[in-house]
């Protein structure tokens, strides 16, 4: 009699099991994919096509963090589109904002950042020519948009700050075999990491899971810096400044960091 209960309860545990497992239940793992957007379960390969496509495609970004280059770290808070961005550059200990209008290139900074002209011998501001020296100029251009001339050395430069397609352009790209790494968050958004050469040394990118696979974190190969990017799509508009807040350092202006 035992020996025949012990037969049903198996039975009636073994038909349990079969129907939570047809169900999904039984304790398995949950599909880290479930309710995405599909990227996740895609080629790494694809993954970083679709991430491309997606910020190629966009109309305007928010791109914040460091920025290795040419031997210097630039910590970066830049709002981009089309036609042009706006936002705050800091390096070796100096500071300033920029702004691109179209073509046209405004630098704004304090006094701090101008003086370091005076043992130059700097020419005054080019609107007052009342003289004073690169300390009055610096004085003058305290927290004003001086416009960058377009055959300035250092217009090419800072322009590039400015350009988002640039930027991505420079940023987006992986160096090695890709793989696909651990599902993640960035700022609460699901995503999915992919990794270039061997333990990421080619760079990483975290890619949304929700909506659009916009990228939205960059770690760059070589540790040339790690970047954020958010508000993707969310337009805005950038205006010149106003004729009484720009003045006119001269034919160049000195040369920024």
């Amino acid at each position: 009699m035992r020996t025949r209960n012990r037969a049903v309860v198996a039975a009636m545990c073994a038909g349990l099991a079969a129907t939570l497992a047809a169900c999904g239940g039984g304790g398995g793992e949950k599909d880290p994919d479930a309710g995405t957007n599909g990227v996740g379960k895609l080629p790494a390969t694809k993954i970083e096509s679709k991430a491309r496509q997606a910020a190629t495609s966009a109309n305007s970004v928010r791109l914040s963090g460091n920025l290795v280059t040419r031997g210097a770290t630039y910590k970066l808070n830049m709002r981009l589109n089309a036609d042009g961005g706006t936002g705050q550059v800091s390096t070796q200990g100096s500071s300033f904002e920029l702004l691109r209008v179209g073509k046209e290139l405004y630098l704004k900074a304090d006094a701090g950042f101008w003086s370091h002209d005076e043992s130059h011998g700097g020419e005054g501001d080019g609107s007052d020519g009342d003289g004073g020296g690169a300390g009055g100029a610096a004085g003058k251009l305290d927290n004003k948009y001086v416009k960058v001339p377009s055959g300035d050395p250092s217009y090419q430069r800072l322009s590039g700050f400015t350009d988002m397609k640039l930027l991505l352009d420079g940023l987006l790209g992986l160096h090695g075999k890709i793989t696909t790494g651990d599902h993640g968050q960035v700022d609460g958004v699901r995503t999915i990491t992919i990794s270039a050469g061997k333990a990421g040394e080619g760079g990483s990118l975290d890619v949304s899971l929700e909506g659009r696979p916009y990228p939205l974190r960059l770690q760059r190969a070589g540790g040339a810096g790690v970047i954020r990017l958010a508000d993707w799509n969310e337009g805005f508009k950038i205006t010149a400044p106003e004729k009484g807040h720009v003045l006119d350092y001269g034919q160049q202006i000195p040369e920024t960091p």
